[in-house]
């Protein structure tokens, strides 16, 4: 039976999903789920994940969401001996961090980009330094290694790097204040032979999505 990944393409979770598939060449049927119709809380698809979130990955019966957990289970699943997703316990256990470092990092730039640009909430000034101030941590972690955790390439850079799309769409930040972000963000996106595929999402699409998400938003207010 095919794996079906429902997913969202501006969401970076579903994102990190697809960079992990077309990397691991599995076979996937996308069910793209509109987050902007609201299609999430269909009936149909609460009765997949009740969270009404995705990404979601249903592979013959068995039903996944939190797309780090998805990450890892295709890894474990359909490439076991993958250095994307490292069976030594010590290279998988700097892996975790990182994706538990990204699932931190994602709440809080999400959250930012939610309120800004669905709710209209101006974001305090203290809130800005914070998140600047977490950014030149993660520039110092990243220091001068090639990859996250060290010479080989593994689901946190993907995971990471979806996630860190949302800053380049953000006009308050100057990606050279990052120098050890920047020079291995940009050496991700022409490494990865799929990297504009799945995450070229041009300004008009991102701005029409944002623009739909704020006016439901706006409608859930007035009920």
């Amino acid at each position: 039976m095919p794996i079906d990944l429902y997913y969202f393409r501006v969401s970076a979770p579903s994102r990190a999903i697809l960079m992990t598939v077309r990397h691991l060449q599995i076979n996937v049927n996308l069910k793209h789920i509109d987050l902007t119709e609201g299609q999430q809380h269909s009936e149909e698809f609460l009765k997949i994940n009740p969270t009404h979130q995705v990404p979601v990955l249903i592979d013959n019966g068995f039903t996944l969401w939190e797309s780090r957990a998805i990450m890892q289970y295709l890894c474990n699943e359909y490439a076991p001996n993958s250095s994307l997703y490292p069976t030594e316990p010590k290279a998988r256990a700097l892996v975790d961090r990182w994706l538990n470092f990204d699932s931190e990092l994602y709440s809080t730039i999400d959250k930012l980009q939610i309120d800004k640009s669905v709710k209209g909430v101006e974001i305090p000034e203290d809130v800005i330094t914070n998140y600047k101030n977490r950014l030149k941590v993660l520039d110092k972690l990243i220091g001068v290694k090639l990859y996250l955790t060290g010479d080989q390439l593994t689901i946190a850079d993907l995971s990471l790097l979806a996630t860190t799309t949302y800053i380049a769409w953000s006009e308050e930040f100057d990606f050279n204040d990052y120098p050890n972000y920047k020079r291995w963000n940009t050496r991700l996106k022409s490494e990865l032979p799929y990297y504009e595929d799945i995450n070229g999402i041009t300004r008009e699409d991102r701005d029409a999505t944002l623009a739909k998400l704020k006016a439901r938003f706006q409608s859930f207010r007035m009920i």
